[in-house]
């Protein structure tokens, strides 16, 4: 890292950057564990590791600042890597939504502009198929997710974990603007063609800010503190699984990651890791409830943060009955995404469970830098007492202020 002296009167103009969120865990808990299924396991010194390869590597592939990367992977230690060491570059990490159509995943790196694409061995069929019609990408590099590659993989240059072994473990990440675009994925919740959000270093790290205040100083039944053990059960592609994996890595907290989605092997890391934090949409929870293997496990100390969809208030219930601690969240793709959370304080639990079940299932309190009001058809605000209904608008310093290459829409022109 190359260090700047400065002259008597100078200042460092401090910028609110992604790489600054990686100094914490690197001082607090440097040899905590991040771990990837059954597979793999590492420490905070490893992965600080291996982002300066990440870089070096790709940068060797001729990726520089303002270039984009995009992503397809399940919840991995790899996809974490690329969260910190693309933007820390200065590009941009696009996170493919890989169930999508083939025509939509065409059109979204197209659109984006991606120029290299780090892609799991699981989805090499879908790479297959839409190969010849990707106009900007010039590198692939191969995530050979049981450790070999295909006879004929479609055009590959380079195996990932080949690529770090290889390359410098020192890469010298430059400050820049905190107003540099860092991230960028596509939303199908429209009409039309997908929509590319994206957000800038500033907006990620106030947002993770913001949620580490939310979830970890209030008086609350689903704290998320630096003695927690994390695994997300939400797609990384999806706003960067909520932003936790950001908090997570400040916090320096265990973190698990359990790729693909199963319901005996999510069980399994959640009692063998004893995982006590996790995020997922109600259809994932009624995945895991509802598997014959759950009466095997004490799910008594896992806290499960719920969005995506409305939680219906019997499958709160049927979690409740297993030990489970939930609440609500809510956000939307273009929010970052988290605006508000229903966790209940801790005093609430004398209430009776019909009572406390209902406050879980609800959108719940802003969390902290937001603006949030319910107004009516003539955008007055409309009062404060749970029974008034009306459009939801607010502001944070995390909201996306336009869509890449669109003009920005009314909603962002008006209440952004």
């Amino acid at each position: 890292m190359t260090v700047k002296t400065f002259q008597p009167g100078e200042h460092y103009e401090y910028p609110l950057i992604i790489k600054k969120l990686l100094n914490t865990p690197l001082v607090y808990a440097p040899d905590e564990e991040i771990v990837y299924r059954d597979k793999l396991r590492y420490t905070y010194r490893d992965l600080h590791e291996r982002i300066h390869r990440l870089a070096s590597g790709i940068e060797k592939l001729g990726i520089h600042a303002g270039d984009t990367v995009a992503v397809f992977d399940y919840d991995s230690n790899r996809f974490l890597e690329c969260f910190f060491a693309v933007p820390m570059m200065g590009a941009v990490m696009q996170m493919v939504n890989w169930r999508l159509s083939a025509e939509q995943i065409i059109y979204t790196i197209n659109h984006a502009e991606a120029k290299l694409v780090i892609i799991n061995s699981d989805f090499l069929p879908i790479l297959e198929n839409i190969r010849e019609k990707l106009e900007t990408v010039k590198s692939i590099v191969l995530i050979a997710e049981e450790g070999t590659v295909p006879d004929t993989p479609p055009d590959i240059n380079i195996v990932y974990e080949d690529m770090l072994a290889a390359a410098s473990p020192e890469y010298d990440f430059p400050d820049m603007d905190e107003n540099t675009k860092a991230t960028t994925f596509y939303t199908t919740g429209t009409t039309g063609d997908p929509k590319g959000v994206h957000f800038t270093h500033r907006q990620l790290v106030l947002h993770t800010l913001s949620c580490a205040i939310a979830v970890g100083s209030f008086d609350t039944i689903g704290r998320f503190r630096s003695n927690d053990i994390y695994m997300p059960i939400t797609p990384m592609f999806h706003v960067h699984a909520w932003g936790i994996p950001y908090l997570a890595t400040l916090l320096g907290t265990k973190q698990v990651y359990p790729g693909k989605y199963e319901p005996e092997m999510l069980l399994k890391l959640i009692v063998t890791e004893k995982v006590t934090f996790s995020h997922c949409v109600p259809t994932i929870l009624q995945m895991l409830v509802g598997s014959p293997a759950v009466k095997k496990f004490d799910l008594s100390q896992w806290k499960v943060v719920i969005g995506g969809a409305k939680l219906p208030k019997g499958l709160a219930k049927a979690a409740a009955d297993m030990g489970i601690t939930l609440y609500t969240g809510y956000g939307m793709s273009e929010t970052c995404p988290i605006i508000s959370l229903s966790v209940p304080k801790k005093h609430m639990t004398d209430l009776n469970e019909d009572h406390l079940l209902d406050i879980v299932v609800k959108t719940g309190l802003p969390i902290p830098l937001v603006e949030f009001e319910v107004v009516d058809a003539e955008d007055k605000p409309l009062p404060h007492d749970g029974l008034s209904a009306g459009e939801v608008v607010f502001r944070a310093p995390w909201l996306t202020k336009t869509y890449f290459n669109l003009n920005g829409a009314a909603f962002f022109k008006k209440y952004g």
